[in-house]
């Protein structure tokens, strides 16, 4: 493989928080708390001196107006000097893959040896905004040099200006939530809604199996709860043992009421999370004594326009990912496919059949997906990457890929490699 700079990249290990539904088992943490403490974990898990990281990038969507840099917050760990540089990115759901990509383009150019690249995101903890009108009030209030003058401008607040306003989670583009789009894929592409929900059915069924066996676990770092009472947390809790393919069926779709089949049982969860994942040099990694799960060998990003099928951006992002790795489909061992709806997984398999290419669901999420495990919009790259590492060592496959659609009709696609 030629290489740039003459520098491989490596992933040397990774490691994330249980996903939880947002909500429910995290829903007191923030999510500079899950952060920092994913990446203490990781620290700890590889003995590496955190004086040897050159820098630390983080993905997060839906950022906090106190903590606007999650990365930097991360970087200012007692564990750390003050002088790593780090910042935050956000590339939607493709948050923290776009970071481990940043990191192995830091690393390739030589700007770097050593990074920590990860991503989190607290659904929980989502900032509330005021209304535009009370804003503008608030502000003119603040600027009164009487306090008469002050009352009267609060007198012009309406019942209505008190109303909070959440995040959007449509396209401002086009109005439309990613359900609504996921809805309009299944419809344009002709996705039958038992097609959808068996998919659904099999990423609980394999993420099940995952967890018993312990390859899931062993990517998670236990969360303690800050109440005693609570158990500690080590699995993700959106796995669902006892469902079937008629619990899901009585479901009524969530988008298209009337003709729908977009349901709550075959999309992703909202979800509270982080992951971190560890990238080095390759000299650096054999220096310090790591052997790397794998490599970066390549990865694009690819945009449709939102407005034809939002989720359907891989289709084009992982025939130039594998075409600048110089190799094939065929030549894949393992595949991670983001699973935002069962509806646009299926979507984007259709879009490659139609490129000739053989969908072979025994080496496609082989421990189920983001809608049983869940999908924290800023962590979900960071665990894709950790898991496609870790089954590509455990069976000793040369080439893998991940692919992760996004919000704003984009999406990414990595390589990676053992040999």
């Amino acid at each position: 493989m030629p290489l740039r700079n003459g520098r491989r990249v490596a992933v040397v290990a990774g490691c994330r928080t249980p996903f939880c539904k947002s909500g429910t088992s995290l829903k007191d943490a923030r999510a500079v708390d899950l952060a920092r403490f994913v990446t203490r974990e990781l620290l700890e898990r590889t003995s590496l001196d955190a004086a040897e990281v050159d820098a630390v990038i983080f993905g997060q969507v839906v950022p906090s107006a106190l903590v606007p840099n999650v990365a930097r917050e991360v970087s200012l760990l007692p564990q750390f000097p003050r002088e790593i540089p780090a910042y935050s990115l956000n590339r939607a759901c493709a948050s923290s893959a776009q970071a481990v990509a940043n990191a192995s383009d830091e690393i390739a150019l030589g700007d770097a040896d050593v990074v920590l690249a990860g991503g989190v995101e607290s659904l929980s903890d989502i900032p509330i905004l005021a209304s535009r009108r009370l804003a503008d009030i608030l502000v003119e209030a603040s600027k009164a040099k009487t306090l008469g003058a002050r009352f009267r401008t609060f007198s012009r607040i309406r019942p209505r200006d008190l109303v909070p306003v959440s995040p959007a989670i449509a396209e401002p583009s086009t109005g439309e939530t990613m359900g609504q789009s996921a809805e309009k894929m299944a419809k344009q592409n002709h996705i039958a809604r038992d097609a959808q929900d068996r998919w659904a059915l099999r990423s609980h069924e394999l993420a099940a199996r995952g967890t018993d066996d312990g390859r899931l676990t062993a990517e998670i770092a236990p969360w303690f709860p800050e109440r005693p009472a609570e158990p500690v947390l080590t699995t993700d809790n959106g796995i669902r043992r006892d469902t079937s393919l008629e619990q899901m069926a009585k479901l009524r779709p969530v988008f298209d009421r009337q003709y729908g089949s977009v349901t709550a049982a075959n999309s992703s969860p909202l979800t509270d999370g982080a992951s971190a994942v560890l990238v080095m040099s390759d000299e650096a990694a054999r220096a310090l004594g790591y052997t790397p799960l794998a490599y970066v060998r390549s990865y694009a990003v690819a945009a449709v326009d939102p407005g034809w099928q939002l989720l359907q951006a891989p289709i084009f992002a992982v025939p130039t990912a594998l075409e600048r790795a110089g190799i094939q489909w065929a030549d894949l061992g393992l595949i991670e496919v983001h699973e935002a709806f069962a509806a646009q997984v299926l979507s984007n398999f259709q879009g490659w059949a139609a490129k000739g290419w053989e969908i072979n669901p025994d080496i496609i999420n082989v421990m189920g997906g983001s809608i049983a495990i869940g999908h924290p919009f800023g962590a979900t790259g960071g665990r894709i990457v950790t898991t496609l590492a870790n089954e590509m060592a455990r069976r000793d496959v040369q080439f893998g890929l991940l692919s992760i659609c996004a919000q704003g009709g984009m999406a990414i696609a990595v390589v990676l490699e053992r040999r």
